[in-house]
């Protein structure tokens, strides 16, 4: 089979046992042209990255001299002072004296961790002229709606995805499926012709639901009978035609089994050693879900698309990706000429903590679903799951440290994810340009046809 002929097979989304090296399937498919200027900046960009903001000075492109902080002494909780450092076209850091820097990993705070290219939210909304107190109030993201052409065929991927069936319609048509968290369930499948059906945002209350009825376009406000834990849903289009769905009134789940619920991994480190004649065993099997983390689209008409949901709901930027621009169109608010590409956005709860992105969206030259995200107990979990969907023979789209992607039996993109960024109302809205190494600090390089 020629590379041209691999393309193609992979571009039709084969989900039989064509599972592959991970890095043969990078090389397949890199070299995808991309149709305009930006488009083709975009396309190297890697979006989807709970690291963007961590990282966004980490720059591979070319050598360079910088300063790094030197880390605290003895007792000290202070970073101490700076000294000159090179990174060379590898990335590598060198001080002066020729040392090769190891890695360096930290945590810091959000401030710090997203940079200067930065602002208030609450300034970013003003600047948008977006008023909160006129929104409809989201909880959190719910669960994913899709349809699927073989009930049974999904069933049995979503199983091994480490879902489970918590009902299924007396007609057989519709099916229901769950994790070990705080949702009913997390899943929606019902049977027919391929298509995405929306993610489903809880709201506060019956008055948020009846606001969203009432914008052009909706639904009626329908009971979902059938459902587990009930409830009523709105459905609305955004201006691409995505539908969106807010629900309201849904019960809580029964309490889960104890032994359906993950344990904390004793780790030992070089100096901290907890794990004292006990011994690290991990039982093979699905990745368990936790509950939904995100979803995001490809759009075509992003500024329309940014606007309508953060104009409607209480959906706010946590993180822009951009482009540099050839001319005085598209400065930003600090003077420098860019276009926004992409965009991952939170829910806002005020003080709460919540996830760094439950939605994004990025630029495209066609109007589809990228793919939606659940998240998992740990990394070794994630690494578990990954072998056993490999070993039933799925498709696997991209494996880092801390997320991988799968092409379901429909040829819908689903991602686990762990170890995911809280922020709240006081993280400020970053920006970071978009490039193919944000993501290439634990694995791999994206290949830059991951956007299309």
């Amino acid at each position: 089979m020629t590379d041209t002929q691999r393309r193609e097979d992979k571009q039709k989304v084969d989900v039989g046992p064509l599972y592959s090296d991970l890095h043969t399937d990078f090389f397949i498919v890199e070299d995808r042209p991309t149709s305009s200027f930006v488009d083709t900046q975009l396309m190297e960009a890697v979006l989807l990255t709970q690291l963007v903001h961590t990282y966004r000075d980490n720059r591979k492109d070319m050598a360079e001299t910088q300063t790094e902080t030197i880390p605290p002494q003895g007792n000290s909780s202070q970073w101490g002072a700076t000294r000159p450092v090179t990174i060379d076209a590898n990335g590598s850091f060198q001080t002066p004296d020729g040392e090769i820097k190891p890695n360096l990993g930290r945590t810091v705070n959000d401030i710090e961790a997203i940079g200067p290219e930065s602002e208030p939210l609450a300034s970013w909304q003003k600047r948008n002229n977006i008023d909160p107190s006129k929104q409809i109030k989201l909880v959190k993201l719910a669960h994913m709606r899709y349809q699927h052409p073989e009930l049974e065929t999904i069933t049995t991927f979503l199983r091994d995805f480490g879902m489970h069936v918590v009902k299924t319609s007396e007609d057989g048509e519709k099916r229901w499926f769950r994790g070990y968290g705080p949702d009913q369930y997390v899943y929606y499948a019902q049977k027919g012709p391929k298509t995405f059906l929306g993610g489903t945002f809880a709201v506060e209350s019956m008055a948020d639901l009846e606001k969203a009825a009432a914008l052009p376009g909706a639904s009626g406000i329908q009971e979902m009978t059938d459902a587990p834990g009930g409830g009523h849903l709105v459905t609305l289009r955004d201006p691409e035609g995505f539908p969106v769905n807010v629900m309201c009134g849904q019960t809580p789940p029964p309490q889960r089994e104890t032994d359906e619920l993950p344990q904390k991994v004793i780790l030992n480190d070089e100096t901290d050693k907890p794990r004292v004649r006990q011994f690290n065993r991990f039982r093979p099997g699905p990745a368990a879900v936790h509950k939904l983390g995100h979803y995001g689209l490809c759009v075509q008409q992003f500024d329309a698309q940014l606007e309508w949901y953060t104009r409607h709901f209480n959906i706010v930027p946590t993180d822009f990706l951009y482009v540099p621009m050839p001319s005085e169109q598209g400065k930003g608010t600090d003077g420098q000429q860019k276009k926004d590409v992409a965009v991952f956005a939170h829910v806002d709860r005020g003080d709460d903590p919540v996830d760094h992105h439950s939605f994004f969206m990025t630029t495209n030259p066609t109007s589809h679903v990228h793919h939606c995200s659940f998240e998992v107990h740990d990394y070794d979990t994630q690494q578990l799951g990954h072998q056993w969907l490999g070993k039933q023979g799925y498709t696997s789209y991209l494996l880092t440290r801390i997320f991988d992607y799968w092409w379901d039996t429909t040829g819908n993109m689903i991602e686990h994810y762990a170890d995911g960024d809280l922020v709240n109302k006081d993280t400020p809205v970053g920006w970071g340009m978009a490039g193919d190494e944000s993501l290439a600090v634990w694995g791999p390089e994206v290949p830059k046809w991951f956007l299309q």
